[in-house]
Order: C-alpha cells, then structure tokens, then sequence
C-alpha cells in the first residue's frame, strides 16, 4: 500500500507534535528545576549540607514527573552521595544501594526521544548517562561500578550529540574524561582532554590550564 505525500506529511506533522508534548509533560519549569540543581553542584563540591538539600528537592520534583529520567538520575545521585552524612554502616549501604539503583532506572527509561534536551540545553541521554557515570566511578571499588562508569563516559564522548550540546556540558565532560585518565595513569590521554577544554575556550579553560601544569609538573 502506497502513503500519499499529503497524508504521510500530515502523519508526520502528528507525530511531531505528540513528542513535543511528550517531551514538555517530561520537564519541570526551570525555576523549580535550578534551585535543586544549584544544591546539588555544591553537593559534588563537598558541602554536606547541600546533600539533604539536594536529594530532597530532587526527589520532591520526581514526585511530579515521575517519567523524567534526568529527575530521575539527580534524584538517585543525591541519594547515593547521603552515604556520606551518616556513620552507620547499614545506613550508608541503604542510601548508596537505593541511589544506584534509581540511577539503573534513569538509565533504563532512555529512548531515542531523550536524545532531545528535557530540562536543559542538554540532550537528556547524555546529561542521565553524564550523572550516572560520574556517580558509578566516586563510588567505592567493592560495589563493582567503576567499569560501567567508564563505559557511560566513553560513550558520551563518542557521542555525536556531544559536539551539539553546550560548550559548559562539553567542559565538564572532557574535565571529567582528563580526571578519569589521569587517574588511571593515561597522562596522554588526560592531556588531550584537558586541551580539548583550552583549545574550546570553555568555562573551565582555567581549571583545565591548572589540572594540565600539574600534570606536567
């Protein structure tokens, strides 16, 4: 059965508009979305008081997109990291246990559809699998993520999405690729990452410049 060019461009006007109601029911207004986001990269810099803070606010806008995979990894990241507000034992295995596994999940809930931004100027499929990958190598070595972590940030930088995505998120992701490499001692290789930052004029060039003198030094 042949498709008229009429009816097929009416079909695919239709399906444009369902994903972009599709993709607006995922989001929540930036408003709601920034504060949290605000708590949670003072979190990843060390401030404890931001972790309640963050997993709280996350796990509240989850309430109300429940569908959205990048509330979703926030919200399971924050959780992992209350590891770290608590001495008891089985305390900080449950936090850490139950962040990871809504981190799966946020993983889990990627279509092709998320390879169009949800909260931010960031297509979605990397911004989950950036939050997840960054969560699954800070985690210690016994809970067995540290590979998967490395297998979620070589994707992302093989990605063609990421030459799309905004110059801050590319900073943070060849920042977090020069880390990985310096850490497993690919001087090189975390070289490369760090002039990628220099050479792009990104936000964190002088972070990049710092991390590069002192890996040469």
């Amino acid at each position: 059965m042949s498709v008229k060019p009429a009816s097929f461009a009416r079909r695919l006007a239709s399906a444009a508009a369902v994903l972009a109601l599709t993709t607006s029911a995922w989001a929540v207004p930036e408003t709601q979305f920034q504060p949290a986001f605000d708590q949670f990269l003072l979190a990843t810099q060390g401030n404890d008081s931001a972790i309640d803070k963050s997993a709280e606010a996350f796990a509240t806008l989850l309430k109300m997109e429940p569908t959205n995979p990048v509330l979703m990894a926030y919200a399971g990241s924050a959780l992992s990291m209350k590891a770290n507000t608590t001495l008891l034992p089985w305390k900080k295995m449950s936090y850490a246990e139950d962040g990871l596994a809504m981190l799966d999940k946020a993983l889990a809930m990627l279509t092709p559809a998320h390879n169009a931004p949800v909260q931010h100027d960031v297509p979605a499929a990397l911004e989950v699998r950036f939050v997840a990958a960054n969560t699954f190598l800070a985690v210690p070595g016994f809970m067995n993520r540290g590979a998967r972590g490395a297998k979620l940030l070589g994707d992302i930088l093989t990605s063609p999405l990421l030459a799309k995505s905004p110059l801050g998120f590319r900073g943070d992701v060849w920042l977090a690729a020069a880390g990985q490499a310096a850490k497993d001692k690919r001087s090189d290789e975390a070289r490369k990452y760090l002039n990628e930052v220099i050479r792009a004029n990104a936000p964190q060039a002088e972070a990049a410049r710092a991390q590069l003198k002192a890996l040469t030094s």
